[in-house]
């Protein structure tokens, strides 16, 4: 609308001309909203109220004597308050980039006093405390041309060629760089130990998926080798079973053929033998009673007959040896012990027989005898008078 005028969020609207502002002001302060400005009447002129920068580079000399080239920047604006924009349009209305310039001037001229009442070590160290210390000093006479600050920044500090700020930081500098040298070859023996032991870990891993791998290859080769040799020793074995069983019945066959060889010959053999022996001697025994007999006038008949009966006493026991199975254990000494018992059983007969008929020639010495009747009657007695006297010792035997 023709003569509605309205600032923008971050400026103040002067409207002079008519009625003054506050405080006698020879202009009204409008802010955040319109007003309608006769034209011709009134002049409306706009006041920033945005952030604005000033930036300070001053040589200050300290408490010391040292000259320090300082640099700071300094964030300002015109205050929101009617009584701080009333006080900056009076001073910057008709030239507003005058703002920065003064606030240098201004701010350079606390920077040189108080620079000028410290060491260089608390410039140095205490930065804030020297930003603080300016601001403070500043502010009423900011305050006075209607801005405020917002904040203070040392940006640099330089002592030119004197090389004081560096000697006294060569301590520190040192002691820096003997720690980084330090934390260096901790770190550097930090990185060899952790590449030992990796390198270490690295090795037993390989040494040990070598032994793995040589495990597996050996047990696959034992397996193979045994798998290889499966057969052979299956077929060794069965054919040393089968040879073992072979050798047993052979020696089964042959054991047996040893026990018929002897039941079937040996036996036999020996039987026969025995009974010649034993005819033989009866013989020599028949001979030495023939010569008894031919000594002995009296007894030529009864010895007669007991020497023509005694061939069939030995021939009637060696009938009896010839189908006994007879186990001869001492050898010839047994046989020899065999015949010795038969011809002792007829010498026992031959005894016995003697004595009946002295007995029978005592008693009745007319009563006629038959010798060979009563001979005869004792041809069975001596079998039991043999059982009777079988040897005791195991030396020798009838089966």
């Amino acid at each position: 609308m023709f003569g509605y005028r309205v600032p923008a969020p971050d400026e103040a609207m002067l409207i002079s001309g008519g009625r003054r502002g506050l405080g006698g002001a020879p202009f009204r302060v409008v802010t955040g909203h319109g007003k309608f400005v006769l034209p011709i009447f009134r002049k409306t002129r706009f006041l920033t109220l945005s952030m604005c920068e000033s930036e300070v580079t001053e040589t200050c000399v300290t408490r010391q004597g040292i000259a320090l080239h300082v640099r700071a920047v300094i964030a300002f604006k015109v205050g929101n308050d009617t009584e701080s924009i009333i006080n900056a349009g009076q001073r910057f209305l008709s030239d507003q980039d005058q703002m920065s310039v003064l606030t240098g001037r201004i701010f350079a001229g606390h920077l040189r006093a108080i620079i000028g009442s410290m060491t260089v070590e608390e410039i140095v160290t205490e930065r804030q405390k020297l930003a603080a210390e300016v601001l403070d000093t500043s502010k009423a006479e900011m305050a006075k041309i209607g801005l405020i600050v917002d904040s203070l920044q040392i940006q640099s500090i330089d002592d030119g060629d004197t090389g004081y700020i560096d000697a006294m930081s060569a301590p520190h500098k040192a002691a820096i760089r003997r720690q980084a040298q330090i934390a260096q070859a901790q770190a550097n023996q930090a990185a060899a130990e952790a590449e030992q032991v990796a390198a270490r870990k690295q090795a037993e891993y390989a040494r040990q998926t070598a032994v793995v791998k040589a495990e597996y290859s050996a047990e696959v080769d034992r397996a193979q080798a045994n798998a290889a040799q499966a057969g052979p020793l299956a077929q060794a074995h069965a054919q040393q079973e089968v040879l073992a069983a072979q050798t047993e019945l052979a020696q089964r066959q042959a054991k047996l053929r040893q026990q018929q060889l002897v039941a079937e010959i040996v036996k036999p053999a020996e039987a026969e033998a025995e009974r010649i022996k034993v005819l033989a001697i009866a013989e020599a025994e028949r001979m030495k009673i023939q010569a008894e007999a031919a000594a002995s006038h009296d007894r030529v008949a009864l010895d007669r007959m007991l020497i023509d009966q005694l061939p069939l006493i030995v021939k009637e026991a060696a009938g009896g040896l010839a189908g006994a199975n007879v186990n001869v254990l001492n050898g010839a000494d047994g046989l020899g012990e065999i015949a010795a018992g038969l011809v002792a059983q007829g010498l026992t007969i031959l005894d016995s027989v003697r004595q009946n008929l002295n007995g029978h020639h005592s008693d009745d010495a007319s009563a006629p005898h038959d010798g060979k009747l009563e001979l005869q009657g004792y041809l069975h007695a001596p079998q039991k008078d043999a059982d009777e006297k079988k040897p005791t010792d195991g030396s020798a035997g009838v089966d």
